[in-house]
C-alpha cells in the first residue's frame, strides 16, 4: 500500500523498471483509494438525500391532506358568501363555480411554487466534489513531478 515504508533497495537492484513497477503499484493504490474515497462519499450524499427524501414526502403528504380540506373549506365558504342575506335563494355563485375558483387559486400558487423548486433543485450538484478536487490535485502533483 502506499502507506506502508518499505527499506530502500540495494544499490545494484535499484533499477529503473523497479522504480517504473514502484510507481505504477503507487499510482494504482492512490486510483483506488480514490475510488474507495468517491464511494464513501457518494453513500453518505446518498443517505443525506434519503432522509431528507423521507421526510419531504411524509410533510407533502400531510399537507396534501390539509389542502384538500381546506378547499373543500374555501368553496363553502365562497358559496356561502354569495348567498344573498337572509334568503333561501341559490347562491349569485354555483357550487360549481366555487370549486373553480379556488382549483385555480391553488393551481397558480402551486405552479409558483413548482418554478421556485425547479430553480432550487438547478443549484443542487450530486456529484462528489471533494473526489473530484483530490483527483485534480493528485493528476497535478503526478504531471508536475516528471
Amino acid at each position: 500500500m502506499a502507506n506502508e515504508v518499505h527499506p530502500p533497495p540495494a544499490a545494484e537492484e535499484a533499477g529503473i523498471g523497479t522504480l517504473l513497477r514502484g510507481i505504477i503499484n503507487d499510482v494504482g493504490d492512490l486510483i483506488r483509494h480514490e475510488i474507495r474515497f468517491a464511494r464513501t462519499e457518494f453513500k453518505s450524499d446518498a443517505r443525506k438525500l434519503l432522509r431528507a427524501g423521507a421526510v419531504l414526502a411524509f410533510g407533502v403528504g400531510t399537507a396534501g391532506l390539509g389542502v384538500v380540506l381546506l378547499a373543500f373549506m374555501l368553496v363553502h365558504l365562497v358559496h356561502w358568501l354569495s348567498l344573498p342575506a337572509g334568503t333561501a335563494e341559490p347562491g349569485r355563485i354555483p357550487l360549481w363555480g366555487c370549486f373553480g375558483i379556488v382549483a385555480a387559486v391553488f393551481l397558480a400558487v402551486g405552479a409558483a411554487m413548482a418554478l421556485v423548486g425547479v430553480k432550487r433543485f438547478e443549484n443542487v450538484n450530486p456529484l462528489p466534489d471533494e473526489t473530484a478536487q483530490s483527483v485534480k490535485e493528485n493528476v497535478e502533483w503526478i504531471m508536475n513531478s516528471k
